[in-house]
C-alpha cells in the first residue's frame, strides 16, 4: 500500500508543481516523474536544513517543494541552452 501512496503523492506533487511553475500540468506520466524526483530532491533539501516531514501531508509538501525546485532548475538550464 505504501508504494501506491508513493505513486499518488508523486502524481499530485508533479501536477501542483506544474500548475505553480508553468500554469499547467504536463500529463500523468511526466507529473509522476517530476513528483517522484521532486520528492527525493525535497527530502534531501529538507534534511540539509534539519527539517523532517511526516505523514501524507508532510510527504506531499516535501514532494511539491522538491518538484518546484526541480522545474526551476530545468527552466534555468533550458533558457541557457536556448540562448
Amino acid at each position: 500500500m505504501s508504494f501506491l501512496w508513493f505513486i499518488l503523492i508523486g502524481i499530485v506533487a508533479g501536477f501542483v508543481a506544474g500548475k505553480l511553475m508553468h500554469g499547467g500540468g504536463f500529463g500523468i506520466v511526466v507529473n509522476l516523474v517530476v513528483g517522484v524526483i521532486g520528492g527525493v530532491l525535497g527530502g534531501w533539501l529538507f534534511s540539509l536544513i534539519g527539517l523532517s516531514a511526516t505523514g501524507i501531508i508532510g510527504s506531499l509538501i516535501t514532494a511539491v517543494v522538491g518538484a518546484v525546485v526541480l522545474l526551476w532548475i530545468v527552466g534555468l538550464i533550458s533558457r541557457s541552452v536556448n540562448k
